[in-house]
């Protein structure tokens, strides 16, 4: 039964339409399965697009070196051995194969002189590893996924919140949600449920992330009862935008320093040098002179003239955690730009022509955005809420979470990436677990005789939690709210973490936790974003607490996670992942030991 609501049933359930969710449609359409996608805007405004640089495969196209072990061996070495392994080796071994099957739909990348996809350097891979289409990769993968999901007969549900999970007999067996238009109920009954809704970044008040990224699959997986993992650790990206104050933390490629691009700070000093890790010293330049020497083995490289690229690369191409902690040391040190940030200077390396071909969208970003000409100036850039590499546990192989029925994929599974993602892996990612998990929610989906039954009084309990801001008589604004929540993460839950700030800002949640259940949105259900704000809130105060209570728990420095009171990486916190389940009184963390791995990946990580 769904009572008097708008309902519709299908075998797959699909809950974002970024990358991930597209793929995953795709796959399960391919099984057979009658899949419903629902967007929480509109088809085609998916996060994916800001994804820039490109799609991280070893294909070696441009370094014949390259091949999946490399790959495996960088992902784990930049998630600081905290990925699970078997998600790590099967995206290493599949992301190739992806990205062929894209480029087999339309999918149209720049070329090597012989028509191969061309690939770029970027932070923490061996290689040049990404292939692109020049910065605008996402855009093109948005664009080749959606056209092959129109035409193959999948159900397209636009501009609908999903606002819970429903579970009977222990499974997920669908979700509620309400169409932002309207603000009417709607009911989706399904034998399988995948989430691919994306981040969590707009719980902090510098972000590259959109209005969407409110946490709100992390949220309905942990509110339905399954494991969260890894919550502590959170992706600064070294480069955002930080002026004008309009467009504060809007994303700068990492495609950028991948073509040469290098950062100074108000000295005009290239810091850099001074921030390579003793672990990375004999794989970075240390000089302006080794760095140009790079550069130029590179072009020729890309050009075809050169096999192999034997000098060092950039300490600016150091894992996002190395280059964002370097950038907020400079600014705290007086060293900073003068609006908080530091220079990008690509201008430099790259001749006007060369940054208008390979880097278009930066180009006319900070021409319309900030008046600036990136073939002439510098950019001024800053650290910004990017990623989360914690999520919803998944099953390396299936896709599936901790409790039947319900399946992730994209930024809101956890495992690939560890402590730390690198750079283009988060494309790939989709990809290749995007496929797993349409694959496996379909054939689990077409093993089930019938469509389970609905528990009618959690639905009901649901859907009055979707009117309660409309009905109360008095409470305070949404926005107000939201606006204090992005000061405590940005303040207390940061880039550099420590104890007291920690439980200073847990009180704070508690404190908004209250102040959340009784916010006020007023007029009606018709076209009304105050409404929306307050119950999005729900989603983000749940994964701002699990980020706190995480953060807290590990005593150390490790990847997207620094302690400024443990700033080592201490060796009695390596091997276990935090686990995270609702409790009575909220988040519950436990540790839990990473499973063993296979003795041949543990050498490939070992070589060089």
């Amino acid at each position: 039964m769904a009572g008097p609501y708008e309902t519709h049933e299908h075998d797959v359930l699909i809950v974002g339409a970024g990358g991930a969710g597209l793929r995953a449609a795709i796959e399960a359409r391919g099984e057979g399965a009658s899949v419903a996608l629902v967007c929480k805007s509109l088809l085609g405004k998916a996060h994916t697009v800001m994804a820039e640089g490109g799609v991280a495969a070893a294909l070696g196209n441009v370094e014949p070196k390259d091949n999946w072990q490399a790959h495996f061996r960088d992902t784990m070495r930049g998630g600081k051995m905290l990925n699970n392994w078997r998600m790590a080796q099967l995206h290493a071994q599949e992301a190739g194969a992806c990205v062929h099957e894209l480029e087999a739909w339309g999918a149209l990348f720049d070329r090597t002189p012989d028509g191969r996809i061309l690939q770029r350097n970027f932070g923490g891979h061996t290689y040049p590893r990404l292939a692109h289409v020049g910065d605008r990769t996402g855009l093109e993968m948005i664009r080749t996924l959606q056209d092959r999901v129109i035409h193959t007969g999948v159900s397209i549900y636009m501009e609908c919140t999903i606002y819970r999970l429903l579970t009977s007999g222990g499974r997920v067996v669908g979700a509620v949600g309400y169409w932002r238009e309207s603000g009417k109920v709607v009911v989706f009954r399904a034998k399988s449920t995948v989430l691919a809704t994306g981040g969590i970044g707009k719980a902090w008040r510098i972000t590259s992330n959109s209005w969407e990224y409110t946490g709100d699959g992390h949220s309905m997986a942990y509110q339905a009862g399954a494991d969260l993992l890894d919550m502590e650790f959170v992706q600064f990206h070294p480069t955002g935008m930080v002026w004008p104050p309009s467009v504060r933390g809007i994303l700068i490629t990492e495609g950028v320093r991948g073509e040469g691009g290098v950062l100074k700070n108000s000295k005009d000093e290239r810091f850099m040098f001074r921030y390579v890790p003793e672990v990375n010293k004999g794989e970075y330049a240390e000089s302006e002179e080794e760095t140009r020497e790079w550069l130029h083995q590179t072009e020729l490289n890309q050009a075809g003239k050169l096999k192999d690229v034997t000098a060092r690369r950039p300490p600016e191409l150091l894992t996002r955690d190395v280059v964002a902690k370097a950038i907020n040391k400079e600014v705290k040190e007086g060293r900073g730009s003068p609006h908080g940030g530091v220079f990008l200077d690509v201008a430099s390396q790259r001749t006007a022509e060369e940054i208008q071909r390979k880097l278009p969208s930066m180009y006319h970003q900070f021409k319309e955005l900030a008046g600036v000409d990136i073939t002439k100036e510098p950019m001024e850039v800053g650290p910004t809420c990017h990623y989360v590499m914690g999520g919803i546990r998944v099953d390396a192989d299936t896709a599936a979470a901790t409790i039947p029925g319900l399946y992730a994929a994209g930024e809101s599974a956890a495992g690939l990436h560890g402590a730390n993602r690198l750079g283009g892996n988060s494309l790939s990612d989709l990809l290749v677990f995007g496929r797993r998990a349409g694959r496996f929610a379909a054939r689990a989906a077409k093993a089930l005789p019938a469509m389970p039954e609905l528990d009618d009084s959690e639905l009901e309990g649901f859907v009055q939690g979707i009117a309660a801001p409309l009905e109360r008589e008095e409470g305070e604004s949404p926005f107000e709210v939201h606006k204090t929540l992005q000061t405590v993460m940005e303040a207390h839950v940061g880039i550099i973490r420590n104890r007291a700030e920690l439980e200073k800002g847990l009180a704070e949640l508690a404190k908004l936790k209250a102040r959340t259940s009784r916010v006020k949105a007023t007029g009606t259900r018709v076209f009304n974003p105050g409404w929306h704000l307050a119950l999005d809130l729900e989603s983000m105060l749940t994964v701002s607490e699990a980020c706190a209570r995480a953060a807290l728990a590990r005593e150390e420095s490790r990847g997207g996670h620094t302690r400024e009171d443990f700033p080592e990486t201490r060796a009695e916190f390596a091997g276990f992942n935090h686990v995270i389940k609702k409790g009575a009184e909220g988040p519950v963390v436990r540790r839990e030991m990473l499973p063993p791995m296979p003795a041949e990946l543990k050498a490939l990580i070992g070589g060089k």
